[in-house]
Formats: structure tokens, sequence, C-alpha cells
């Protein structure tokens, strides 16, 4: 027999939902007296924070849905009125399931409310979103994506006028007003939004492509190009077309936007096999390049020939040589980079009389810093043009890359050859992951335990130096929860919870001198990577 609290809970909402599609949903649970998955859609509620809201599409306060969608609108709108007389809200969305719906929704909860609210036209990439804050003068934005989430997934993430992510306290502030929101069914709704133009997604294209310096005697590169069946490719062909470069190829089958990602197990560039196609096209059409976007192009990832075949850069390899870049360009401010990224940047940085800054995790972070010249994380998010937008941005990165190659190809270089010299310069800085994903959220728990109080005495052959808890703070961060390992050697490994997925992450990086033998320093750099990953794994019991 189902649970008296839970049943009532689960008929309170089907009383307010809009959606009949999800009223059934609960309907057929109900029915079938399914208590256990009635628990997990009701035992509890999807917790707002500074990476907004995320998780599966389904009835329940722990889903994303019409009614969860509509409170944090509401609590989005209180939290603004409390601070300003007329505040304004972009709103952009992406083409997921439901995207749409969830965009219009907020829409006209905040007209509602009284605050003055655009619409985007249609899905579009997230840095489009972003940008249009700025552009339109805006208070906030409200981006509808789940990223590179699988497809039975959506999310909201919130933008304050500097075009970067919410930071604690505002995270806090606006989950106590969605606390607040009460029954969506008696929440004022208006229809008198403003639908934007075409002209908000044509002035960033312009924008992104004048990030490029244009240089006539840039030879052409070879592009192939994949949306991963996302909302990147028009913007990206539009900018690629204005920057002055040729055409990139993109992957017929992935080029369209899909919610389902028929080609992929999932729509992320780093996750095994989402780049098949794209590596098959390049080597029909003879390519120089592979670049491909996540779902909804904050992401950027890089391919490139090697040996008769395609090498996968790192996020960390293309950061160091997005740096080296702008570095190169004179392009003056901070350079900064996540505490789980690679500390290359900071070696670079230094080297040319740069600012240099580590953040906690997420983009957030790097886009609060003020005098942000360029900042990256390891996982494919890079933020080239920060006057732009204070968020990664994959249309503007792919540009940058685009340019690299051709920079490059113009001395008879390659993007590796200058990682080459990168390493010789300031030594082999490589990096791995031990990414673990879990159906039960305690499992990571128990594994962060261990790490706490029983944690390794080395990890392939290195010893384990110091043990950092960065919920005490480290190295003058905020508290959050990871763990550092510092390992003789100057390797370390810093393990923490995914803020977006039930992941546990381990983020490891070996660091060697060059020498006069940067083939052999590579080999021992690799050596001392996959003995840690080994031996870490033991020690989590994965």
């Amino acid at each position: 027999m189902t649970d008296p609290d839970l049943l009532a809970r689960a008929e309170a909402w089907l009383a307010q939902d809009p959606d009949p599609r999800t009223r059934d949903e609960l309907h057929a649970l109900l029915d079938a007296g399914d208590d256990a998955a009635l628990a997990e859609r009701f035992s509890g509620r999807l917790q707002f924070g500074t990476a907004g809201l995320r998780g599966e599409l389904g009835p329940g306060p722990m889903r994303m849905n019409r009614v969860v969608v509509a409170q944090a609108a509401a609590g989005l709108a209180a939290y603004l009125l409390a601070r300003e007389t007329s505040p304004r809200v972009v709103i952009g969305y992406d083409a997921r399931h439901n995207s749409d719906v969830f965009a219009r929704d907020t829409a006209e909860i905040l007209t509602g409310a009284g605050v003055r609210a655009v619409l985007l036209p249609e899905p579009l990439p997230t840095p489009v979103l972003a940008f249009a804050i700025g552009h339109l003068e805006a208070s906030a934005g409200v981006m509808v994506t789940a990223s590179h989430n699988p497809p039975r997934d959506n999310g909201y993430k919130v933008y304050l006028g500097d075009t970067s992510q919410i930071v604690p306290p505002a995270d806090t502030e606006i989950s106590q007003a969605i606390d607040r929101a009460g029954r969506v069914d008696e929440l004022p709704r208006g229809t008198g939004y403003e639908v934007a133009g075409e002209e908000v997604a044509a002035a960033y294209v312009t924008a992104a492509a004048a990030t490029v310096p244009s240089d006539p005697q840039r030879p052409p590169v070879t592009a192939v190009y994949t949306p991963i069946h996302g909302v990147g490719r028009a913007t990206l062909e539009r900018a690629v077309a204005e920057a002055g470069f040729a055409p990139v190829v993109t992957v017929p089958e992935q080029a369209d936007p899909d919610p389902d990602f028929p080609t992929v197990a999932f729509p992320n560039p780093e996750e095994p096999g989402a780049m098949d196609l794209a590596l098959a096209l390049a080597d029909d059409v003879a390519a120089d390049l592979v670049i491909a976007n996540d779902p909804d192009a904050d992401r950027c990832a890089v391919a490139v020939p090697t040996d008769g075949s395609w090498r996968m850069l790192t996020g960390d390899e293309v950061g160091a040589l997005l740096g080296d870049l702008l570095l190169r360009r004179g392009v003056s401010g901070t350079y900064a980079a996540s505490v789980v990224s690679s500390g290359l940047l900071g070696r670079q940085a230094a080297a040319c009389g740069r600012a240099w800054r580590q953040t906690l995790t997420g983009f957030k972070w790097i886009g609060k810093i003020d005098d942000l010249a360029y900042g990256y994380e390891e996982a494919l998010g890079y933020c080239v043009s920060p006057h732009l937008t204070r968020d990664k941005d994959g249309i503007t990165a792919a540009l940058a890359v685009i340019a690299l190659a051709g920079d490059l190809r113009a001395e008879g270089r390659t993007v590796l050859d200058r990682l080459d010299d990168i390493h010789r310069e300031h030594g082999v800085h490589l990096t791995g992951q031990v990414s673990v994903r879990v159906d039960d959220p305690a499992v990571i728990a128990r594994a962060m335990n261990v790490l706490r109080t029983a944690p390794p005495a080395s990890l392939g052959a290195l010893e384990v130096t110091a043990v950092d808890d960065l919920a005490d703070g480290y190295a003058g961060l905020p508290p959050t929860d990871g763990i550092r390992l510092g390992l003789a050697g100057g390797a370390r490994v810093i393990c923490r919870p995914s803020g977006t997925e039930p992941k546990l992450k381990c983020y490891v990086e070996v660091v060697e001198s060059a020498g006069d033998d940067l083939a052999a320093a590579r080999e021992r750099a690799a050596a001392h990577l996959a003995a840690i990953r080994t031996d870490l794994r033991a020690a989590l019991g994965f």
C-alpha cells in the first residue's frame, strides 16, 4: 500500500501540474502502486544550486517538469524584484525534449510577476544566451539545457547581469525564493513578453568572428565539424564564414538538432564513440582538423591528425594551446583555470609576466575574475573572449582553434608541433581521469569517506606527500566537497563528486621535465599516470 504521505504529495502535484504527459505518467504509477518509483520522484526535490537545476524528465519535485520550472521562474522573479524595480531577463533554450515549453513557461511566469522577459526566437547555443544578457542590458538570463547529459534529462541554468553563472549566495537566495513559490496553478502568468528577432544571434556571430585577427596570409584549413545533434551548427557555420575561414565540413548524420541523439550513447564528445562519425569523415575528406561542440555548444573538442590516424586532444592540451595563442598575441589580464585542470597554464602565464589564478571547479568561478583575459576548465570549456561572455563558449573556442591551425600551417608546422614546444619549455604535464558513473549516490559518499579517513600511502609508486580536504578550503579557495592528494615529483590527484551527473571524478596530473628527450619524458609520465589510475581505482574499490 502506498505511503499516505507520499500519496498526498502525489495527489497535490496532480492538482497543479499543467502538463498532461506528466500527469498521465504519475496516474500510471499510482494505479500500479509503484511505491519505489513514487519515492524516487517525491522524496525531496531537485536542489537549485550554482549549476541551476538538472535532472531526468518526469513528474514530481525530484524530476524536471513544468511545475519545477514554474517554481524556479517564480523564485527567480522574486529574487530580482527584491533588488531591482524593473528587472529584465533573457531566456534561451536548446532543442532537448520540452526545452521550448520550459522556456515559454518561464517567460509567462516572469511576465506575470512583473519582470520584463525576452524569449530568444529559436533553439540557440548557450553562448548566444550569455552574450544576449550583456547585449540587451538584461538583469539576468535563463538557459534551458542539460548540456551533454543523456537524452532523458533537461536543466535550467541561471546567469546574472555580468553574463556569468550564479555563485553563492545568489544560489541559496534564489533557492529560498523557489521554496516560497507555492502552487504553480495559482501563479499569475502573462503573455506580453518580447520575442527577440534574429538580430541577437546575428550580433553574436559578428562579435564572435571579430575575435579572430584578420590575416590574409593565413592558409585555409579543412575542418570537419559535428554539433552532435545539438544546436551549434548554424551559429558555428555563420561565424566561420564571417571570420573568413573556409567552410567546415559538417557531419551530415549529426548536423540537425535531435533530442534523442540517435548516433551516440552519450552526447558528450569526451565519451567513447561520440566522435567516430566525425573522425571517419575526416579521413574521407583528408581534413586538417576535427572540431566538435556538445549539444548546447558551450564546449569544444578537438582532434588532430598524427601518423595516419587521429588523436583527440585533452581539454588540458587545448587549454594550454589556446592560452599560448593569447599570450603570444599579448592579451593582458589574468589567466585562469579550475583547480582540477592542469597547472601548465600557470607556468605559461608566469613566463609571460601575466597573472594566474586557480578557481573552484565550474566556469561560474572563472567568470567572476574581474580582469579575466582567458580561462578554461579541463572538461572542454574555454573562454577566449570574456568581453563577450564570462562563460565557456564552444563557438569562439572553435574559431580560435581554426585560426591557430592556419597560423601554424603558414609556418609549415602543426598543432602538435606547437604543443611540443610548450612541453619543452614548461615541462610535460600529462593529465587523465578516473571517472565512475554510479546508480547509488551512497557509493560516491563512501569513496570520499575512504579518502578522508584512510587515504593511500602511495599511488603508482609515488608517495602521497599531502592530503588536503577541500571542504576545509584549499589555497585560498572557498570550501567544496573534494580531496586533493599531493604526490612526489609534483604529481597530484583531486577527487570530487560531479555537480551535474551521478559520477565520482578523480583528476590526475603528472609532471615531468622534458630535458633533452621529450619522447622519453612523455613515456615516463604516461607510465606514472597509468599506475596512479590503477592504484586509485583499487584504493576506492572500483
